[in-house]
């Protein structure tokens, strides 16, 4: 069944953050390729995670490519047909990790934006200064890559300004997968700080993106926005936020209490979401316990 169609009978339970399952397991995700370094390294240790998020009840897991680019492996050393091939990769591992599941899943192919190419935190401010034109350049040949490996769905996550929006749209045109389009947002705004009533409107009109919404952000931002998304573009909403806490950059630690709670998540669903999951910090048991939310009749709560 086609991604879109399925949506159309029930929410769909999103994976959680695959950095901090990966972690967990005790795998060091220090350098600039973060969790895609172990598409070379250790590519079983990130397929084990996605059987983790399925096992927990997730509809869709997200491949290990957010961070996955030519010029980010260029600079580890791998040429680009390598890293041609790690991004098909990032693929079939999270096709073959639901391949047990006993059940209908997907895969979700992530594109990150140019900022975690840069692994300098730029992707939670935007404003490269780069022209909507470059990015485009940058983004369409990785895109091309990741739609020939037949992923469900293409998930432009993590989006911090309007320019790069502009750009991921142009680059996913003819690509024949269709797409998610999710900004990480402070408040009312991206990160960059634009109107979030403008960022979803540039969506609403583009074919190729059949779900809008917010990742990567405080679970308490995601409330406003979801219902923005959906009364803006008409569209499915999709929402994923963080567990709450915030990094630290000085200390290199999380701070703060986790404001991520399953009980969120039939406020998003009745609110317009039909792929509902987490981000960062946000592991298989809180997405059992957001499937467990979502497959609960309201009268039984």
């Amino acid at each position: 069944m086609r991604l879109a169609q399925a949506l159309t009978r029930r929410p769909l339970v999103l994976d959680g953050g695959l950095s901090n399952q990966l972690e967990a397991a005790g795998h060091d995700l220090g350098d600039a390729l973060w969790s895609a370094r172990l598409l070379a390294d250790e590519p079983e240790a990130i397929a084990a995670a996605h059987r983790a998020y399925y096992e927990a009840g997730a509809d869709i897991a997200t491949t290990a490519s957010y961070q996955a680019t030519f010029e980010g492996f260029a600079k580890q050393g791998v040429d680009r047909a390598g890293a041609a091939e790690l991004l098909r990769l990032s693929v079939e591992l999270a096709r073959g990790a639901g391949a047990g599941a006993g059940r209908e899943v997907w895969v979700a192919a992530s594109a990150g934006p140019y900022g975690a190419m840069l692994a300098d935190g730029s992707e939670y401010r935007g404003r490269y200064g780069l022209t909507v034109a470059e990015l485009e350049r940058f983004h369409r040949p990785r895109l091309e890559v990741l739609a020939d490996a037949a992923p469900d769905v293409l998930a432009l996550e993590t989006v911090p300004d309007t320019d790069e929006a502009r750009a991921l749209l142009r680059a996913v045109r003819g690509l024949g997968i269709p797409a998610w389009l999710s900004y990480t947002v402070s408040g009312g705004f991206t990160r960059a700080g634009q109107p979030l009533t403008e960022a979803f409107a540039l969506a609403a009109e583009a074919d190729e993106i059949f779900a809008v919404g917010v990742n990567c952000c405080d679970p308490r931002d995601a409330d406003a926005a979801v219902r923005l998304a959906a009364r803006i573009t008409g569209k499915p909403v999709v929402v994923y936020p963080n567990s709450g806490e915030t990094w630290d950059a000085a200390t290199k630690t999380w701070q703060g209490p986790r404001r991520f709670s399953a009980g969120r998540v039939t406020g998003w669903r009745d609110a317009g979401a039909r792929l509902i999951g987490g981000c960062c910090r946000v592991g298989p048991e809180t997405i059992a316990e957001v499937a467990g939310e979502l497959d609960t009749p309201p009268d039984l709560r």
